[in-house]
């Protein structure tokens, strides 16, 4: 079992930011990469790959920034210009490697609400 845990949720402002963390075991960092997932359905928000390179949901291109610190064993989300539609229960993933890279462990997940 792979323990990852999340932190930094809350409730803003439409218009205001938030940066969640994800902390990991530093293994982890080996891995195909890390994602951040949304709602009960986990629908891919951004995912970093071991090679730093990056892919965004269209809905949050542009105002969402993932990013890494492998020393610190930390994966960020950096959220700006939050809209209401964001709010949603935001949960990290690693990535691991089948046939492609996808979600092989899941956090517990940390809520934020954007009000109006």
């Amino acid at each position: 079992q792979v323990n990852l845990v999340e932190s930094g949720g809350g409730s803003v402002q439409a218009g205001e930011s938030l940066k969640l963390s994800c902390g990991a075991p530093e293994y982890i960092f080996n891995f195909c990469g890390m994602a951040w997932y949304r709602g009960m359905e986990r629908s891919m928000v951004a995912k970093i790959f071991s090679d730093d390179s990056t892919t965004y949901a269209d809905s949050v291109q542009g105002r969402f920034t993932i990013s890494q610190d492998k020393v610190n064993q930390k994966v960020y989300l950096q959220m700006d210009n939050l809209k209401t539609e964001d709010t949603d229960v935001y949960v990290c993933a690693a990535l691991i490697r089948l046939q492609d890279c996808v979600p092989g462990y899941y956090g517990q997940g940390t809520r934020v609400t954007v009000f109006s």
